[in-house]
C-alpha cells in the first residue's frame, strides 16, 4: 500500500474481479431461462459479454480523458443525458416493457439514460460545487443549480416509472451535498425529506405497496408477494458455507424469479457458499477503503468530491442489493454492481471505475512516480498519458476573479473601480520552497486543501 500507484492497481483489480465473477455468475444463473425462452443457454451470456466488452472501452477511455477536459465536458453531458430522460418518456422513442418505459432501443442494444445520468450528476455536481467552493460563493448560490436539477432528474425517473434508480440518484445528490459541505442542519432536512418522499412512492404503486407488505409481514402471503424473497433467502440457506457447485443451482430452475438480476447474490451463496458471498462483500469493502483512500490523498477537490461521491453511490447500491436479498431492507430492484446482469448498468459502472482510476493516477505520489517515468508495466501496456499535477494558483485565480465579479455588482452595473482597489484584492499564493507540482509532501497537500466555512467539512479535512 505505500507503492505510489497503489491505489491505481487496487480499482481496477477490484473492477476485474467483479466484472468476472458477474460473467460466470450470470452464465449459470440464466442459463435455464434463456434457454426456456429462445432455444440456447447462452444468449444472455453473450450480450452481457458484449456490454463488458463496451464497459471495458469506457474503463479506458476514462483512464485516458484529461481532468480538465472532464469538467469541462460535465454540464454538456449532464444536459445530453436530461434530455434522454425527457425522450425515453415519449411513445415511439421510449420502449415499454412491464409498464415501465426505461429503455431507448438502439437496434441490437437497448440503452437506459438513467443509468447514465447517474454518472454525469456525479461528474456534474463534483464540478460545480468545486468551482463554487474555490470561488468562496455563497450557500444559495451552491444549493440553486444542483438540488433543482437533482429533483428534477429524480421527477423524470419516477415518471418511468423507476423507483430503484431514483433511490440511487437521491444517494448521489445526498452525498455531493454532504461532502461538499452543506451544514448538518440543512443536510438532516433535505434527507429526512428525501426519506419521506420515497416513502410515499414506495405506498403509491399497487406492486411497491405490496414490496413494503412483504417486507414488514412476511408470511402473509408466502406463495404471493413475499414469494421472491422467501425463496432467496432459501437459496442462500441450501448453500451452506461451501455451496452446492458452480453451476448447481436449484433456485434457478424457476423457482427463483430474476435470479440472474436483482438476486444474483442468493445464487452466489447457494452455489459458492458462504465463502463466495464473502468473497463479493470482501471486493465491495476493498472498494470502500480504496475510493476514500483516493479521496483523502487526493489534492484537486473536484477528485475529491467525485471519488467520494462515486464510491458512496455504488457502495449504497452494493449494499441495498444484498440487504433486501438477506430480507434486512425491502425489495428495491437495485442491482448488485458489475455483478448482476444488466448491460447498461455494467457498462456506465465500469465508466465510473475507470474515472476513479484515473483519480487514482492523480495522487501527489502518484504524480511524483509517473513524472518520474516509474509508470510500470501496466501503464506503459495501455499507453496512458501522464496526469497533470494540481494547480493551486488557477483555484486563487478563480477565487479573485470571483471577488472582482461580486465587487462589480455591488457597485451596479457599469461603475469604475474606485482608485486603489485593484490593489486591495487579496494576490495568487506562492508556493514556498520545498513545494511544487505533484509533490507528495503532507504539508503542501494542507496548503491545497479548498477553504471549507461549514465546520463539519473543515472537521473532516483535518484528519485526511
Amino acid at each position: 500500500m505505500a507503492r505510489p500507484l497503489a491505489s491505481f492497481h487496487l480499482i481496477v483489480t477490484i473492477a476485474t474481479l467483479l466484472t468476472v465473477l458477474g460473467l460466470v455468475m450470470v452464465l449459470s444463473a440464466s442459463s435455464v431461462e434463456a434457454y426456456a425462452e429462445g432455444g440456447s443457454a447462452y444468449s444472455l451470456f453473450v450480450q452481457q459479454t458484449m456490454f463488458a466488452a463496451i464497459g471495458c472501452v469506457l474503463f479506458y477511455l476514462a483512464l485516458r480523458i484529461p481532468i480538465r477536459r472532464l469538467r469541462q465536458w460535465s454540464f454538456p453531458l449532464f444536459a445530453l443525458s436530461v434530455l434522454a430522460l425527457f425522450l425515453v418518456l415519449i411513445p415511439g422513442i421510449g420502449t415499454e416493457v412491464q409498464g415501465s418505459r426505461r429503455w431507448i432501443d438502439l437496434g441490437p442494444v437497448s440503452v437506459q439514460p438513467s443509468e447514465i445520468v447517474k454518472v454525469t450528476l456525479v461528474v456534474w455536481g463534483a464540478h460545480l460545487l468545486a468551482s463554487r467552493r474555490s470561488e468562496q460563493a455563497p450557500l444559495k448560490d451552491i444549493l440553486v443549480p444542483l438540488v433543482p436539477a437533482g429533483m428534477l432528474v429524480c421527477l423524470l425517473v419516477v415518471l418511468e416509472p423507476n423507483l430503484s434508480t431514483t433511490i440511487a440518484l437521491g444517494i448521489v445528490l445526498a452525498a455531493l451535498l454532504w461532502f461538499g459541505g452543506l451544514p448538518v442542519r440543512l443536510f438532516v432536512t433535505i434527507a429526512i425529506s428525501g426519506i419521506v418522499a420515497a416513502a410515499v412512492l414506495a405506498l403509491s404503486a399497487g406492486y411497491r405497496s405490496d414490496r413494503m407488505r412483504a417486507f414488514f409481514n412476511p408470511g402473509e402471503d408466502p406463495q404471493g408477494i413475499g414469494y421472491q424473497a422467501r425463496q432467496a433467502l432459501y437459496s442462500l440457506a441450501d448453500g451452506g458455507i461451501w455451496g452446492r457447485g458452480l453451476g448447481q443451482s436449484r433456485a434457478k430452475w424457476s423457482y427463483l424469479p430474476n435470479s440472474h438480476n436483482d438476486f444474483i447474490f442468493a445464487i452466489i451463496g447457494e452455489e459458492l457458499g458462504f465463502l463466495g458471498c464473502a468473497l463479493v462483500l470482501g471486493l465491495f469493502a476493498l472498494f470502500v477503503y480504496t475510493g476514500l483512500r483516493i479521496a483523502a490523498r487526493s489534492v484537486d477537490p473536484f477528485l475529491r468530491l467525485l471519488v467520494a461521491t462515486a464510491t458512496t453511490w455504488i457502495t449504497a447500491q452494493a449494499l441495498i442489493n444484498v440487504g433486501y436479498v438477506v430480507g434486512l431492507l425491502p425489495v428495491t430492484g437495485l442491482q448488485l454492481p458489475l455483478v448482476s446482469a444488466g448491460g447498461s448498468s455494467l457498462a456506465i459502472t465500469l465508466f465510473m471505475f475507470g474515472i476513479i482510476a484515473n483519480a487514482a493516477r492523480h495522487e501527489p505520489e502518484a504524480v511524483a512516480a509517473l513524472q518520474a517515468g516509474q509508470d510500470g508495466r501496466f501503464s506503459r501496456l495501455l499507453r496512458l498519458p501522464k496526469p497533470e499535477p494540481y494547480s493551486p494558483a488557477k483555484a486563487e485565480a478563480a477565487r479573485a476573479r470571483s471577488a472582482a465579479r461580486r465587487g462589480e455588482r455591488g457597485r451596479g452595473e457599469g461603475a469604475r473601480p474606485r482608485p486603489g482597489e485593484r490593489s486591495r484584492q487579496p494576490a495568487p499564493r506562492r508556493r514556498r520552497a520545498g513545494e511544487s507540482r505533484g509533490t507528495s509532501s503532507a504539508r503542501a497537500t494542507r496548503a491545497w486543501e479548498p477553504t471549507y466555512p461549514m465546520p463539519h467539512a473543515r472537521e473532516r479535512g483535518r484528519y485526511r
